[in-house]
């Protein structure tokens, strides 16, 4: 595995969904993955109250520093200093990068999401520390995604020198299609949040994440 910018592992980068999940289920589900061998969380809550993403977040780190593994928020900068957090995720209808790296200062991590080259540059030099580029395939998650091909996240991959993921429909079965494009890692979500046996599930991604990278 690679361990890029502000000695983080992207590699296998799990982002949640709570499904229809009780919060012992979903934390048990985080820990799993955790102890399997994601290197990277990312907390995305889009309908809850602040306080309810709060109190969500306080219990998923308690998990991810057991296992020494970063917790990114996604979207709230405010919840992401709340539990000191390693780091916020951005998107194009959130604050502008530049101000969010003023407000969590120069160690905490910040990725954007990227579906293009003019994006990727002005994030880059706004601050981002990573980019998470897509959506590669289709997606079911509560996100509204554009599809990126996988020749413009090459494209990106050679052109910017920051860590790039793949993110939008990763499975397990289409991680080979991401060979050669350059990228520190994968992202996903569904196919580890959803599956049957968490623990063989991450196992099985990990070994097509590493004949990849």
């Amino acid at each position: 595995m690679i361990m890029t910018n502000k000695n983080v592992d992207y590699s296998l980068y799990l982002v949640t969904d709570r499904y229809d999940y009780s919060d012992k289920a979903f934390l048990q589900i985080i820990t799993q993955a955790c102890e399997s061998g994601v290197t990277l969380l990312e907390l995305r809550e889009k309908d809850v109250t602040s306080k309810r993403y709060f109190e969500l977040a306080k219990s998923v780190k308690q998990v991810t520093d057991r296992f020494d593994i970063p917790l990114i928020i996604d979207d709230r900068v405010d919840i992401c200093l709340a539990v000191d957090a390693a780091g916020v995720h951005v998107g194009d209808n959130d604050l502008p990068v530049y101000k969010v790296r003023q407000m969590i200062g120069p160690n905490k991590i910040l990725g954007v999401s990227v579906k293009d080259m003019a994006r990727a540059i002005e994030a880059k030099e706004q601050g981002a520390d990573y980019f998470g580029v897509g959506a590669i395939y289709p997606t079911k998650t509560k996100v509204i995604t554009k599809h990126t091909s996988i020749e413009t996240l090459k494209n990106i991959t050679e052109q910017m020198n920051i860590p790039v993921n793949a993110i939008g429909g990763i499975k397990e079965d289409n991680i080979s299609s991401l060979k050669n494009t350059g990228i520190a890692g994968v992202c996903m979500v569904s196919d580890i949040m959803q599956a049957p046996d968490v623990q063989t599930k991450v196992a099985h991604v990990l070994g097509q994440v590493k004949k990849i990278l």
